[in-house]
């Protein structure tokens, strides 16, 4: 556990990559193996089952402490997390116990079938003989709410530099049906349970934005312009009668489409395909919320295959046959992915627009967002696909954002280097009297402001419920997002995409913000 609990303090101490994968690739070199598959295990949402309830843990702790509740429940508010103030509270450790990061596992797991009081026995046990940063780590692997600051990505990528495989590959094998009680780590990392030369993607090929004006990049007739659709970048690969579909988070997403996965295996050839996948339903796309009840779901239901059916929007044809065609010009392979989609119409080809001028490009633009689209891409004709941003060849025109006047309702303190202000806000819009939450958002102000938001609610905070603070409805802030759609899981009905902090208006007043029927107009 020492081991682990130095790696958990240096990834909180950071907010750099490139520090949290020098602190992953150091544990890496120095942790047993049996540790290193559940540290990938716990950075890859495979966390063990939380085996004590926390109000257990709550009671436990103030008896050991001798603290009354009231001091306990305001100690909770000002920390903000239970495993934190659990780790805090109690007294120093009596003793030592030196046992691995799996051991410890092993242990919390089998207390799912223990007594409440053999619960207790081993839980204040442990505490009397953990520091704090290792008490943090035990009371987060209990009470099931472990989490840190690295995604599956970044942890894929220090795997990547350990073992000097590529990342792709490492993705692919992590992601698989295994557990680290039964798993061998060299076994995982070299994939030798998956088919990982077959499925391996291709690195995306991103646009930078367009700053200045599209007449600048020269001759409209050198570019093909297409919609930028509003859905989740993909890569759907066929090789030796076998599918694979990656998004651009370098994630193996084909359960989560089976539709796709059956349609790419009726085209008889070997391909790699870029594109879009989107929620399509009687030949017109879906906005994005529906699509996102599809995500990050074990098991797609039947009904959730007929409310939201995927689709994909072909935008490029990257390998044909085993022929990788990525350094041939745009045009070229164009050609080629019209062809394949006239013969086999299993997926929706993403069609140029067609266009005179830049301003009737921009005429089109403007129109975008009635297609459930954030704008157009540009695409020189004689550009190859190529791997990240290159500057020049593929730009993104989007439609500017839609915002809404909205009141701060509630805050919350931010987390390591912001946790002493009130960064993370919840507003609100007007329904008849009464007001209701439309957001939630946590970027956009500058810091003297975000000092001036924070003494604000430390003056005017109304009610506390754990780290969250309500406060009188005065503050209005402009918000911006990148879409609006109708949602059953928000009180308001609607879920705005993206949603960030435009500006803090201080020339506005809380009877001059949007009310829900102004925002819902927003959605065509």
């Amino acid at each position: 556990m020492e081991k682990f609990a130095q790696l958990f303090s240096r990834l909180e101490a950071t907010n750099k990559t490139n520090e949290k994968l020098v602190a992953l690739v150091d544990y890496f070199e120095m942790a047993p193996d049996a540790d290193k598959l559940w540290c990938i295990a716990l950075f890859s949402d495979k966390r063990p089952r939380r085996p004590v309830k926390t109000t257990l843990l709550k009671q436990w702790a103030m008896e050991l402490t001798q603290i009354p509740e009231w001091l306990f429940l305001e100690s909770y508010s000002a920390v903000g997390d239970l495993g934190e103030t659990l780790s805090l509270l109690l007294p120093p450790p009596v003793n030592t116990q030196q046992k691995p990061l799996h051991l410890w596992i092993q242990e919390i797991v089998a207390l799912g079938e223990k007594s409440d009081e053999e619960k207790k026995q081993y839980v204040t046990n442990a505490w009397k003989s953990l520091d704090t940063t290792q008490r943090l780590i035990f009371n987060k692997l209990i009470g099931g709410s472990f989490r840190v600051g690295v995604s599956r990505r970044m942890l894929v990528n220090a795997l990547s530099r350990y073992t000097g495989q590529e990342a792709s590959a490492l993705m692919h094998s992590i992601m698989g049906n295994w557990s680290p009680d039964s798993a061998d780590f060299n076994t995982l990392i070299n994939g030798e349970n998956v088919n990982i030369i077959g499925s391996r993607p291709y690195p995306f090929c991103l646009a930078y934005p367009l700053e200045g004006e599209p007449a600048e990049l020269g001759d409209a007739d050198q570019w093909q312009a297409e919609y930028k659709w509003d859905g989740i970048r993909g890569q759907v690969i066929k090789r030796n009668n076998e599918v694979f579909i990656w998004s651009r988070g370098e994630e193996l997403i084909t359960h989560q489409f089976p539709e796709l996965e059956e349609k790419a295996m009726k085209i008889p050839n070997n391909f790699v395909l870029d594109g879009e996948i989107l929620a399509i339903k009687d030949g017109n796309v879906l906005n994005f919320n529906e699509l996102q009840k599809r995500l990050n779901r074990k098991t797609i239901s039947r009904k959730l295959l007929q409310d939201a059916p995927a689709g994909f929007y072909a935008y490029d044809l990257l390998e044909w046959e085993g022929e990788d065609l990525r350094d041939k010009p745009l045009v070229h392979r164009r050609s080629q992915l019209e062809g394949l989609l006239r013969e086999f119409p299993e997926f929706h080809l993403s069609g140029s627009i067609p266009f005179q001028s830049w301003d009737d490009l921009a005429k089109i633009r403007a129109g975008s967002r009635q297609r459930n689209a954030e704008g157009v891409m540009l695409k020189h004709y004689e550009s190859a696909y190529h791997a990240g941003r290159k500057k020049g060849d593929w730009w993104k025109w989007k439609v500017d954002p839609l915002t809404i006047d909205a009141v701060m309702i509630y805050a919350q303190r931010g987390s390591g280097r912001r946790s002493a202000h009130y960064t993370d806000y919840t507003f609100a819009v007007r329904d008849g009297d009464k007001l209701v939450t439309i957001a939630k958002a946590y970027s956009g102000l500058p810091n003297k402001e975000i000092v001036e938001i924070s003494r604000f609610v430390r003056d005017n905070a109304i009610e506390k419920f754990g780290p969250v603070r309500t406060v009188k409805p005065e503050l209005v802030f402009e918000i911006a997002f990148e879409g609006i759609g109708l949602s059953s899981r928000h009180k308001s009905g609607v879920a705005l995409r993206f949603p960030r902090i435009s500006r803090w208006r201080k020339d506005k007043r809380p009877h001059d913000i949007d009310t829900i029927e102004s925002v819902k107009s927003l959605i065509k």
